[in-house]
């Protein structure tokens, strides 16, 4: 085969690596929840929740980057059939069900901020639905993959098991049941179960990439945008037919396709290393357009991460020094808020550390994963800042120990999350302080 096609076909997977990326890491979660039944983190399959009450800890690994402020409540859909309907609660608190495309691209948010406190039922639709709203509901959320997530959130008040279980009977009164049962018709005949692709690590590096993507765009027509690249997949086999196999490839191609995959990562680490906010990273379709590398950072630094309107995430590259990523084996480190510098939110905000490169949370002596706005405690600056102290070793000053944020002995990441943003931080006006080193 000659060059130049081969430099096509590199060309091709590369950017159908960036393309799909979001994708497999998506399904990775998917599949140990909805999926293998033997995984620790199942939910219990298709159209059911699973809540967790209590706040993230180190041994939580369902997700990269996880948060520290709001319990998730998990839930996974298969539209083919029919819509689904969530219904929620009237509550005074915090939440959002934000559910997303197989893409991780989202379809809409049912929550404090977008409809509300009050109680609801909202119709979750899949492509091409076209039916009537059902007497009764206040909107529907139009997917445009078959299979969608959800992975929600809820305003954890306080620390106490008082607390934990108002927030565990608020999380119970989360709905969901099929179209059909909520207006009380027959239900269509199910939807035939798949064959599902056995996640394994290798799948999103591989070649074999290329054979769960072919999968996943089965659930997932295609969309003005896509129409290109996905015609020049199929002119490779990964039409959406689950039928891609590569033992069939010639082996020029097969080589080619491999170097792609390595460029297109190569890509991603790169557009990653200059990523320091959550812009662009996260959205619906409207907001993300075609930008598949931002998608795919996003995916990387925070898979489900909301849109900057819900939660805006900042965080630091490299410390005051330059040192990238920062590191607390040498190093003790500050963030200072001035009194006219703190984070504007609607709702709240925190600063949550992660060791690296896991992207999970630290373990430490204090058992404190993050602080914000709603820490006890904390001890503000004489006039009206607050300081942060961000080191391995609890601070012998007890000023400094009630600001203190557990950081491992090594390279760690720290991010900001500020709910419901003031329109300075969506504007840029207002900035992150820097990441101070200090030697010990």
């Amino acid at each position: 085969m000659s060059g130049a096609i081969l430099d096509a076909v590199r060309d091709t997977a590369a950017r159908a690596w960036i393309f799909g990326h979001p994708m497999l890491e998506n399904y990775r979660t998917l599949y140990t929840q909805a999926v293998d039944s033997n995984d620790h983190r199942y939910v219990g399959g298709f159209g059911t929740f699973r809540h967790y009450p209590r706040p993230s800890r180190p041994e939580n690994t369902d997700i990269v980057t996880p948060n520290n402020d709001t319990p998730y409540s998990w839930c996974w859909l298969d539209l083919r059939a029919e819509p689904w309907v969530v219904s929620v609660p009237a509550m005074d608190r915090y939440y959002v069900l934000p559910f997303h495309d197989l893409d991780t691209t989202y379809v809409g948010f049912v929550g404090a901020r977008t409809t509300g406190q009050g109680a609801g039922d909202y119709v979750i639709a899949g492509p091409g639905w076209t039916g009537p709203l059902p007497d009764g509901a206040a909107g529907v959320l139009r997917a445009d993959s078959q299979l969608v997530g959800c992975l929600g959130r809820t305003t954890l008040t306080g620390a106490t098991d008082e607390d934990i279980e108002e927030l565990r009977a608020v999380q119970e009164q989360y709905g969901l049941q099929p179209l059909s049962a909520y207006t009380g018709e027959a239900a269509p005949a199910p939807a035939d179960e798949p064959d599902w692709p056995v996640w394994r690590e290798e799948s999103g590096t591989s070649i074999e990439f290329f054979t769960v993507l072919d999968f996943l765009l089965g659930f997932f027509p295609a969309l003005s945008e896509q129409e290109g690249l996905r015609q020049e997949l199929a002119a490779l086999g990964v039409n959406g037919a689950g039928t891609f196999e590569p033992s069939r490839l010639e082996p020029d191609v097969r080589a080619a396709m491999e170097q792609g995959i390595a460029d297109g990562r190569a890509r991603l680490e790169e557009a990653k290393a200059r990523a320091t906010t959550s812009a662009g990273c996260f959205g619906t379709r409207a907001e993300l357009g075609d930008d598949y590398l931002a998608r795919g950072v996003g995916a990387d630094k925070g898979l489900y991460g909301l849109p900057p309107a819900e939660a805006w995430y900042g965080g630091w590259a490299v410390d005051s020094e330059g040192n990238r990523p920062p590191d607390s084996a040498e190093r003790d480190y500050t963030i200072h808020f001035g009194a006219d510098q703190l984070p504007q939110a609607q709702f709240f905000w925190s600063a949550t550390l992660y060791r690296l490169p896991e992207r999970l949370l630290v373990d430490n002596p204090l058992d404190r994963y993050s602080i914000g706005d709603r820490t006890e405690g904390l001890v503000h600056d004489r006039d009206g800042g607050l300081t942060l102290y961000v080191q391995h070793a609890r601070p012998q000053d007890p000023r400094r120990a009630a600001n203190w944020l557990p950081a491992p002995d090594g390279p760690f990441s720290v991010v900001i999350r500020i709910y419901g943003p003031d329109p300075s931080v969506l504007d840029g006006t207002w900035q992150l302080p820097a990441l101070t080193a200090g030697r010990r």
